[in-house]
């Protein structure tokens, strides 16, 4: 991008914008009469230029566009502050989940406003930590960001990665823990890629692009990966090629030594399905040639561990809700594989391995279960967990005589606990710093009926007794896809919504992994309708039960929740007072065309494809906006460095909507400088942005100005 430079705000006069209901005069933006026939289909794209993110035009544009939005937000009396509420709350002491190698032990921590956490070890479980990785020294801004780390098997080297700027680019270095000195060592161009150890320490596999052309590297399409092997003291010149897959460019490897130092295992990947296949290499038996395990991308399968030859799997094979199956690399045959802990109605989401036993963590309704299994997968016990809530990783290898997992709930924030097999028993390792009192809120999960009948579950979290007159302000947040699931989580800055006397809202989409594989399956391709009739759904039920009313309800969402609240406000305006749309996927004819977007034609289907294209053609947000209907309120978040979501979606979507809208509700973007699809945004960039969307929501939904 030859040093883009989007967000010129700090450069443009702050347009004071009208408040509460004054018609709003938005700068002018370009339109051309584009229009393109498509399988049949005469599709307008008026502001396809947008797409040209390096042109003096579109730098102009986005430097109004902030000056009107900054404007705005700078006329909103509570916003100083919601954001002074928000930076007191933030500052509480926060742990990263710790992991092992030999008596070291290693983890991050937060003091509170860090912008970025910093990486730490202690010489054994109790011993004083020390510093081992501070990204804030990285840059000024703090935009430098810390995105992977790897440690060697015996914890003599760290290999870290390095962001700029929120970019998905990583650059790898490695650093030797005993002296806290940098090796010679620089590896660049990687994307979603780990590094794995060889057992002797003296390198690790890990997988690359090519460069790409000279000022398209937050643009070009990223396709053709390739697995390395990088020997300590090495130029990445002389790296080499382990595998690589001209026959299908869309194939991507993540690599992984098993804990045993024998196996190299390769997980490989289309795009963003979560179905894979596993290959090996016997790293003692070299000649042995690879052995593709499983070579049919016909389901999921997670390595959980091994001893010798038979291999355990997390797989959805023939179990939507995934089951623990072994198998034995003599006899790999799906008629050999033995079931050790089958299916059920409990969706199980991870499996790992420590002191002869599995640790399985489920969801039951989409709340948290976290069990105990023998070797052969009889129950042993159940931990018990503090709360509704989410116990979103658990941390162990085979030969560890304990194990680490995490708790969180809408009121509780993230706390770390350490299983001793010892004892039987689990302890507090790392509690947060919070000083808060949340017994003023309450969770509760209600279901609803979606519009063909389906019964979808809802997290609502609020002050209790509030009344049920419709009088309170909402804010409905989703997702909806890829299999992810939206489960209880704390943060701060919803504690300063709830304090406002806003209510927070979370439904769980058809299109997520609440309910295994037949959930997400029912929300994507022909069916993302049903996704986006459940988001309808979740607010109309809302309003019916008095909880809130149109006037105050606002929805929510990222990514690809950003384009699901885009689709609702489309197709229904009249039920919602106010959006929030971040980093959104909004055209989706032209998605697979940037960076990684080809990934995503898993869940969405391809426009190149006539039948995907008229289902995607259906609800695509930008396609779909309507001149002279009353829109809501409208912020549109986005990034000038998203490499994910390249934020010409969210610029032609944003300047279609305010040249359709009817209402005088604002429609309004905001354009983040050095930031990207969120991954490494500083602490003090995420306050300020979180309070903006606060800020926004007590302007357009007549909120009182927060004392």
């Amino acid at each position: 991008m030859k040093g883009r430079k989007i967000a010129l705000f700090l450069a443009t006069p702050l347009l004071l914008l009208p408040l509460r209901g004054e018609a709003v005069d938005y700068p002018e933006t370009r339109r051309t009469d584009l229009v393109e026939e498509i399988h049949g289909t005469k599709v307008a794209d008026p502001y396809r230029w947008m797409e040209d993110l390096d042109s003096e035009e579109i730098h102009r544009w986005v430097g109004e566009q902030n000056g009107l939005t900054f404007g705005f937000l700078e006329g909103i009396p509570g916003r100083k502050r919601i954001t002074d509420r928000m930076t007191e709350l933030w500052n509480y002491e926060r742990f990263g989940m710790p992991t092992r190698r030999g008596n070291r032990y290693f983890f991050s921590k937060n003091d509170g406003l860090q912008n970025q956490s910093v990486y730490y070890v202690r010489e054994a479980l109790r011993g004083e930590p020390r510093v081992l990785i501070d990204p804030n020294g990285f840059s000024e801004d703090g935009t430098v960001a810390l995105s992977q780390i790897s440690i060697s098997p015996r914890g003599r080297y760290v290999m870290y990665g390095t962001s700029e700027s929120g970019s998905d680019w990583m650059t790898f270095h490695v650093r030797d823990v005993a002296g806290g000195k940098d090796m010679p060592d620089i590896l660049k161009w990687i994307k979603f890629s780990d590094a794995a150890w060889t057992a002797d320490e003296k390198g690790f596999y890990y997988a690359r692009f090519a460069p790409p052309k000279e000022g398209d590297a937050y643009e070009d399409v990223n396709k053709n990966q390739k697995l390395y092997y990088h020997r300590l003291g090495d130029p990445q010149t002389r790296d080499r090629l382990v595998y690589e897959r001209p026959d299908d460019p869309e194939i991507g490897f993540d690599p992984y030594v098993t804990p045993d130092g024998r196996f190299l295992l390769i997980n490989l990947s289309r795009g963003s399905d979560r179905r894979n296949d596993v290959h090996l290499l016997d790293l003692r038996r070299p000649n042995r040639g690879m052995i593709r395990l499983f070579d049919r991308f016909d389901g999921v399968y997670d390595y959980v561990g091994n001893r010798g030859d038979v291999f355990y799997f997390r797989t959805n094979k023939d179990a939507p809700n995934y089951r623990l199956i072994a198998v034995d690399l003599n006899r790999p045959e799906q008629k050999e594989w033995t079931t050790l802990i089958p299916e059920s109605d409990a969706v199980i989401d991870g499996i790992g391995m420590a002191h002869g036993h599995f640790v399985v963590s489920a969801m039951v309704d989409v709340k948290a279960r976290l069990t105990l299994h023998d070797g052969k997968g009889n129950l042993v016990r159940r931990i018990d967990l503090p709360d509704i809530g989410a116990v979103n990783g658990v941390r162990c290898r085979p030969d560890w005589d304990e194990f680490f997992y995490d708790f969180e709930s809408f009121n509780v924030p993230r706390t770390i606990y350490r299983y001793d097999f010892t004892r039987g028993e689990s302890e507090v390792f790392f509690a947060p710093g919070i000083d808060y009192d949340v017994s003023s809120f309450v969770t509760e999960q209600v279901f609803y009926k979606s519009k063909d009948g389906t019964r979808v579950p809802m997290f609502l979290v609020h002050k209790k007794g509030i009344p049920m007159d419709g009088s309170n302000p909402t804010f409905v947040y989703a997702y909806g896809g890829f299999n992810i699931s939206m489960t209880p989580y704390f943060r701060a800055y919803w504690l300063v919504w709830l304090e406002m006397g806003g209510m927070l809202a979370v439904p769980n989409l058809r299109g997520g992994g609440e309910y295994g594989n037949r959930w997400h399956e029912a929300g994507i391709l022909d069916k993302k309708q049903n996704g986006i009739d459940d988001f309808i759904s979740a607010v109309e039920y809302l309003i019916e039960k008095g909880y809130t009313s149109t006037p105050k309800v606002a929805i929510g969402g990222g990514s690809n929740g950003g384009m699901m609240v885009a689709a609702v406000a489309n197709q229904r305006p009249d039920l919602l007072g106010a959006v929030i749309a971040d980093v959104g996927v909004m055209d989706m004819l032209r998605f697979h065309k940037f960076t990684i977007g080809w990934a995503w034609t898993s869940d969405y289907g391809s426009p190149d494809d006539p039948e995907q294209f008229r289902t995607l053609r259906a609800y695509s947000p930008y396609h779909n906006i309507r001149p002279g209907v009353r829109y809501p309120a409208v912020l549109v978040l986005t990034s000038d460095h998203d490499d994910r979501v390249v934020p010409s979606h969210s610029f032609k979507y944003a300047a279609a909507l305010q040249a359709a809208q009817e209402g005088d509700a604002p429609i309004l973007i905001r354009i983040e400088e050095k930031a990207g699809h969120g991954a490494g945004l500083p602490t003090d960039k995420q306050i300020q942005e979180r309070a903006d969307k606060w800020a926004f929501l007590e302007e357009v939904l007549g909120m009182d100005v927060m004392p």
